[in-house]
């Protein structure tokens, strides 16, 4: 132990060869352990709704009018606040705008500056001057921090401050600058963002939204069952593949798989033509276009069939494969009596809505035939080698998991696994029985080796393990009965619909098992809370997203324009600053062109969670944990220094 400190301690004196470098840190950090910790942004189910994410991050979640209201108080009217705030959400687009109308645009630049430099101002003054220069922008870095950093040597600092204004506006760069600073403020009003699962599927922007993560300035993700879905079908897993484009088809949305990834969907067509041509296939509408009939909605529903039917044999063969992941029930094609057109389920009989399968063998129905090998054989190629959604998947590897405790909150998309009396399920994973955390990390590790492990059989095991998790009974990442796609299609009668919930859904008001939860995530703290997602919160029926006594927040409100009308709102995000935590329900966001032109905001309702009477500083969070520990080594440096036991070197 000796020698792995001093081995250490000689590592670390490469950085701070000498008594005064290492105390020169020691100052730089202590002093940052007093500043205010950032603000958290929690976002939960996006499911491609790429327009409100958007406007969501642009505002902060309300964050971005509140520092407007906190900087000018009753200075500006509300009308003004508005318009500052909706330029900085869109400085082109308004700026387009303010140039038909404002007769003094000189004027009008100089104002504009000076506001967006006392905003900028206010929010900088949390950050070390470090971590703010990298968040400023390359080509005007210098002039910013000259005009939102106090220069006590300057004696007419009014002076000194028109003159560089005058000038970025004398040489043509003031729309430039405004757009820059909006961008900035949107940067600094929110340092850490987390994404609580579900950015894929049902909306037709999860490429855009993806793309917008690659570049974001720090974030973490929880990987939902309609993200680890996508990650299994990148992967080269059919029946991932197979569930990722039947869903496409279904909400109408290809346009993430054409235009999005370049997935060619033409092999499917043709064989849905040649298969399916004189089949209406009425059960298999388009989501939102149920009432047209046009060729091309005609083509999608034989495609919908064609690879719903693929999809069921697949599911078939893998639920076969594993019987541990308790899947047989979606082992249904054998029960079907074409000739009488029923099917038995549970030992009662139901007359089955369709009945044309003409790729079904009834002596192997689960057995894919040499077209839909085909078919699935070219969707598999184009997903495995289109370099963007690698791109996109990468990033939910290196930036996500499926939990994750951040600053004393649990942070997952669907639910602990438990049993009816409450105590944590155990779930077989290839051959051990797992259950709470342990589950959790065997399953992410899985997941990992599916993409990095060196074994073809981890590989394997790991895409087929992505399909467990993607809609298993016992997968924390779906936490249902069974995900009754078939029973939708084919059964009118809704009782065989049902997807009864895990045991976990049933405590989710008592906080005696929320505690547990966080206690075995090594969460002790009564500061705590898991912040869930998965599952809308029906505010339309009173539900409230702030469980077991506010030790459980589920924020998935309704990002999905699908479940809208449903849960009364368009989503619910979180905000955890400084302050406490403070809940957003949304209003649905209309359009881009609404929010430009008319001001408008999608924030409807800011609830505070839990205020803390004390502000929180960096020295309460893990980076200040982490800040600490680094203090203390330098400590023990410099007194190895003093001891002899090290030498200073020159710098």
């Amino acid at each position: 132990m000796a020698y792995t400190k001093s081995r250490y301690l000689e590592q670390l004196s490469e950085s701070y060869p000498t008594i005064g470098r290492a105390t020169t840190e020691i100052i730089n950090l202590q002093s940052v352990l007093n500043l205010p910790k950032g603000t958290e942004h929690f976002l939960s189910d996006i499911h491609g709704e790429y327009d409100a994410f958007s406007h969501v991050l642009r505002n902060g979640s309300g964050a971005v009018r509140k520092k407007i209201d906190d900087v000018f108080g009753h200075t500006l009217g509300t009308q003004e606040k508005v318009a500052l705030a909706s330029l900085i959400y869109y400085p082109k687009e308004r700026m387009e705008l303010v140039k038909d109308t404002e007769p003094d645009m000189e004027n009008w630049y100089k104002v504009t500056l000076y506001r967006l430099i006392e905003v900028c101002k206010v929010l900088s003054s949390k950050y070390t001057r470090a971590k703010l220069r990298r968040a400023l922008p390359q080509d005007y870095a210098y002039v910013i921090e000259e005009l939102i950093t106090e220069k006590p040597e300057v004696l007419d600092k009014k002076a000194y401050y028109d003159s560089i204004v005058d000038t970025i506006i004398e040489i043509g760069c003031a729309e430039n600058f405004i757009v820059t600073l909006s961008r900035l403020i949107q940067h600094l009003v929110i340092d850490h963002l987390h994404i609580i699962g579900d950015i894929y599927d049902r909306g037709s922007g999860a490429h855009f939204i993806m793309d917008r993560l690659c570049s974001y300035h720090s974030l973490d993700i929880q990987w939902g069952n309609h993200d680890v879905v996508w990650m299994g079908a990148a992967a080269g897993q059919t029946a991932c593949i197979a569930a990722v484009v039947r869903n496409a088809l279904l909400c109408g949305n290809y346009d993430t798989l054409e235009d999005g990834y370049g997935i060619n969907l033409l092999p499917l067509a043709r064989f849905a033509m040649d298969v399916y041509g004189e089949d209406p296939c009425t059960q298999f509408q388009i989501r939102g276009k149920a009432k047209e009939r046009n060729a091309e909605i005609g083509l999608a529903m034989k495609m919908h069939k064609a690879i719903a039917v693929i999809q069921f044999k697949l599911d078939g063969q893998l639920a076969e494969k594993y019987p541990e992941f308790g899947m047989e029930s979606r082992r249904l094609l054998h029960l079907m009596d074409l000739e009488k057109g029923t099917i038995t389920l549970d030992g009662e009989t139901y007359p089955l809505l369709d009945t044309r399968f003409p790729t079904l063998d009834s002596s192997g129905p689960y057995v894919l035939t040499e077209d839909e090998k085909a078919v699935m054989k070219k969707l598999q190629s184009a997903f495995v080698h289109c370099e963007k959604l690698q791109r996109h998947m990468q990033l939910l590897l290196k930036k996500g998991s499926l939990y994750k405790v951040y600053n004393g909150n649990l942070l997952y998309h669907g639910c602990v696994p438990l049993n009816e009396d409450g105590s944590f399920q155990e779930v077989t994973v290839c051959g051990k029985r797992y259950k709470g955390r342990a589950l959790y990390d065997v399953l992410e590790s899985c997941v990992r080796k599916a993409y990095i492990s060196l074994s073809e059989k981890e590989k394997h095991l790991g895409r087929d393990m992505m399909w467990f998790l993607w809609n298993a009974p016992s997968s924390p990442l779906f936490g249902r009965s069974k995900m009754a796609n078939f029973e939708r299609y084919f059964i009118a009668d809704e009782k065989t619909h049902q997807e009864k919930k895990n045991p976990y859904y049933s405590f989710m008001d008592d906080a005696a098992t929320a505690e547990r939860i966080l206690a075995e995530f090594g969460l002790k703290d009564e500061n705590s809370h898991i912040i869930n997602g998965h599952v809308p919160v029906h505010q339309k029926e009173g539900e409230s997203p702030v469980k077991c006594g506010g030790k459980l927040l589920v924020i998935d409100g309704g990002f999905s324009k699908q479940y809208q009308r449903v849960t009364g709102i368009a989503g619910y995000t979180l905000i955890y600053n400084s302050y406490g935590l403070m809940l957003t329900a949304h209003e649905p966001f209309e359009s881009r062109e609404k929010a430009v032109s008319d001001c408008t905001d999608i924030v409807s309702k800011r609830v505070a969670v839990e205020h803390t009477a004390k502000r929180i500083s960096i020295g309460d969070t893990d980076e200040g944990a982490r800040m600490k520990m680094r203090i203390a080594d330098l400590r023990s440096l410099i007194a190895a220094y003093r001891e002899g036991v090290l030498q200073e070197r020159d710098e």
